[in-house]
């Protein structure tokens, strides 16, 4: 009896020893790091911070309990995002030099080796062109279907882009795996492209009604906007500082010149979240076109419409409320109003000519 109990002891010991364990332990050393603070965000949408890892003489250590793979975030200096992944039983090492914290050294799995082989890539070319970063991005994606550093690469090199190439992005998506289409990210930003899609340059713009300080509700159709090109103009006073300063300057000389011509209209949108905010903003700024806002933030379905994705942007619709261009700045989009007043004020002569001959 004493045998049997003493054999499903051992059995029941050697059992749980071979159970794979649920936790991923991270060590590292970063030369130059000293004492301070490393954070661990999710990979995802929400950004959400999973944990605070403190160094000590440039190293340290930590564990953390994962199920499975968790593509993250380490947040070195406060500025620089390196993407880890994480996976039960994961014994992850980092190494690397905070001169260079963008090139880091992680092992422990098959994903953290492969982006630290493309980051040794890179590292060899000197200083690239983004031509060059997007060519080596694009390899390795059609080289490693079921990569979740595939996923990162994507929205690094194509996604987070001022002008998105669509097409290219889809082509992209259509490589991968299931594994990877089926991810959150990827519905997403499936969905975002074809909403962007809508909003292409020649597409009618999306129809809105936004209330103005005054709270009534202002559309493209509105008594001072209708039958008007139509400068659209998406900001927030919690935006870039230096951004919101020269966008508005642009704006202010803009209006400064056209603000009695029949042919031009402009219009703000803020995607503040608190009205006063939004208020003192516009009065500071001297902002005094017509201005709307619905304080969802980017969760404004006028914001999810026209995909802004940062700000401050811009969208020149035609009088028929076509979209002529999108995201001009400096003497661009000067030259473009330019070209549509000039355009408008022409058709009109010739209009006004034909009743007259008739």
């Amino acid at each position: 009896m004493k045998k049997s109990s003493i054999l499903i002891l051992i059995a029941i010991c050697l059992f749980s020893c071979s159970k794979p364990s649920k936790e991923a332990s991270i060590t590292g050393e970063i030369k130059g790091l000293g004492t301070d603070t490393l954070y661990l965000y999710g990979m995802d949408e929400l950004r959400d911070r999973i944990d605070t890892i403190f160094t000590k003489d440039d190293k340290f250590a930590y564990t953390i309990p994962v199920d499975t793979i968790t593509p993250a975030f380490l947040l070195i200096n406060n500025q620089i995002e390196y993407p880890i992944y994480l996976d039960k039983g994961n014994k992850i090492k980092i190494k690397g030099d905070i001169s260079n914290p963008e090139y880091l050294h992680i092992e422990g799995n098959i994903y953290n080796q492969e982006f630290t082989a493309f980051q040794e890539d890179l590292r060899g070319l000197g200083t690239p062109s983004e031509k060059v970063l997007e060519q080596k991005a694009e390899e390795f994606i059609r080289g490693h279907h079921s990569s979740f550093v595939s996923l990162y690469l994507l929205d690094k090199y194509f996604v987070q882009k001022d002008s998105p190439d669509f097409n290219k992005i889809k082509k992209l998506i259509e490589v991968m795996a299931g594994v990877l289409q089926d991810k959150l990210y990827i519905e997403r930003l499936n969905e975002s492209i074809s909403q962007a899609e809508k909003t292409e340059i020649g597409k009618y713009a999306p129809f809105f009604s936004l209330p103005n300080v005054k709270g009534e509700k202002i559309s493209r159709t509105s008594e001072n906007l209708k039958k008007k090109n139509l400068l659209i103009n998406f900001w927030a006073s919690w935006g870039d500082s230096i951004a919101n300063q020269n966008s508005n300057a642009e704006l202010r000389e803009i209006y400064k010149k056209y603000k009695k011509n029949k042919y031009i209209a402009m219009l703000g949108i803020s995607l503040d979240l608190n009205k006063e905010q939004w208020k003192d903003a516009i009065k500071r700024d001297t902002l005094d076109w017509e201005q709307v806002c619905d304080f969802d933030g980017f969760n404004s379905e006028v914001a999810k419409q026209y995909t802004i994705r940062q700000i401050p942007a811009n969208i020149l619709l035609s009088a028929d409320g076509k979209i002529l261009a999108k995201d001009l700045k400096g003497e661009k989009l000067k030259k473009k109003i330019e070209e549509v007043v000039s355009a408008a004020e022409e058709k009109d002569k010739k209009d006004n000519k034909k009743r007259n001959n008739q």
